[in-house]
């Protein structure tokens, strides 16, 4: 599988099995956050590990970014708790 930042959509997207999986965010660069609001993928694909794909560029990107992140999509929060090593990254009201 292979994620693709889209930046004009604020997004990032990998295209399985003709379907179109993505994790969308809203960049607040004044603040140096991004905010993780939306993860998708089609129910026959769940439980493939496409949403943890998606999600670990997105941090790998906001990381390179400098950005912190607010997990507003509770995807992300459940995926940044169970990956201890994201915890930096959490904007501080997001302990």
């Amino acid at each position: 599988m292979h994620v693709v930042h889209n930046p004009g959509a604020h997004r990032f997207e990998a295209v399985v099995e003709g379907h179109l999986c993505r994790l969308d965010y809203r960049l607040h660069e004044h603040d140096g956050e991004v905010m993780f609001t939306y993860t998708f993928v089609v129910p026959p694909l769940r439980g493939q590990a496409i949403a943890a794909e998606l999600v670990r560029v997105g941090l790998e990107w906001a990381r390179e970014q400098n950005l912190k992140v607010v997990p507003a999509c509770s995807y992300v929060r459940v995926y940044m708790k169970r990956h201890r090593q994201t915890q930096d990254l959490l904007a501080d009201e997001n302990p």
